[in-house]
């Protein structure tokens, strides 16, 4: 049976000769990140045609990890690489992520696996990146930008693709809402929805497979299907908040409220309430004097329906959010 190899995920080419080396031995690699003072710890049964086991971002608790094959990483890097028409001799992937995750892990395997040129700084044609970077960076250098994990904001440019996806998934598999090819969508009865393809994982560390029977893969995420068949994606099941009988979703509220000159960072929840079932909550940090709740609701009133605006605010020095700045919703504090 293959050999899990845990290595150090420093970006760099040596990180790359040796997770070839160890795909040439017939190992699988587990990128471990350089940042974490302990290393998550993981035993997955191990089969032949494995490649990679990856740790789940932990935005909505403790991380798993995702046992991903060969055949899978290889469906994962085709099917992106059809959709942006990638030309090996004229384009060069730019990897600007954590290797240990996988949005950073995937641009590796995928110029690996495609021959086309990878560069850890420097021109590069194609990036991959998460929605901090997007407004740090002059992204109209590149001709194409995939941007991932997590919610996108309301206006992109132009070269922007919207993915969605997740670590079972081996990355984006819906780009500006339309399935890569060979991926299918559906929506169930709870509105929650369900994805299959050949880039899914294999199992879970645990050795549990969460697929049905029929290769469907349930996201924890509710969305729709529009009339243009492109996936609408509303959250996480989790997050939805129920007050005075209405569902409200976090994101765009954070949206509207991020607009605000006194908000720097700040994410919504609900608490339970007597009154209303739930509360909603802003946790604000503030960019220098903080702001008022009668301010932050009036902003949302003109944006959204009046049940979106936030009964309580709650200020912070930061918000806790995962190495790709992914909001742990789970880890706001109570009030």
């Amino acid at each position: 049976m293959p050999r899990l190899v845990a290595l150090d995920a420093e970006p760099g080419p040596d990180f790359v000769a040796r997770l070839t080396a160890a795909w040439k031995a017939g190992d699988v690699v587990f990128p471990v990140d350089p940042r974490l003072p302990t290393p998550p710890s993981f035993d997955p049964p191990l089969e032949h045609g494995d490649a990679l086991v990856v740790a789940t971002s932990g935005s909505t608790g403790e991380p798993k990890a995702a046992v991903l094959t060969h055949e899978a990483v290889a469906a994962a890097a085709a099917a992106t690489s059809a959709r942006l028409a990638v030309n090996p001799p004229a384009d060069r992937w730019l990897c600007c992520l954590p290797l240990a995750h996988v949005g950073g892990l995937s641009v590796v395997t995928r110029a690996l696996l495609t021959g086309t040129p990878l560069a850890f700084e420097g021109p590069a044609t194609l990036v991959s990146l998460v929605r901090t970077q997007l407004s740090r960076m002059d992204v109209t250098r590149f001709r194409a930008v995939l941007l991932g994990g997590g919610p996108a904001p309301a206006d992109v440019p132009d070269n922007v693709v919207v993915t969605y996806g997740m670590t079972e998934t081996g990355g984006g598999v819906v780009y500006d809402g339309v399935p890569l090819d060979g991926v299918d969508v559906r929506v169930d009865d709870a509105g929650q929805l369900h994805l299959r393809g050949p880039m899914l994982l294999r199992c879970y560390d645990d050795g549990t497979d969460p697929k049905d029977a029929d290769g469907w893969f349930p996201t924890g995420d509710l969305g729709a299907i529009d009339d243009d068949g492109r996936v609408v994606v509303h959250g996480r099941a989790a997050d939805v908040i129920v007050t005075g009988g209405e569902k409200v979703w976090p994101g765009p509220v954070e949206d509207v409220l991020r607009t605000h000159p006194l908000v720097a960072d700040v994410a919504i929840a609900g608490r339970p309430d007597d009154e209303w079932g739930e509360r909603i909550v802003a946790y604000v940090v503030p960019a220098a004097e903080p702001p008022t709740l009668d301010d932050l609701r009036a902003l949302v009133k003109e944006r959204l329906p009046a049940w979106c605006a936030p009964r309580e605010l709650v200020l912070a020095d930061a918000l806790p959010r995962t190495a790709l700045g992914k909001l742990r919703r789970h880890s706001l504090p109570s009030t």
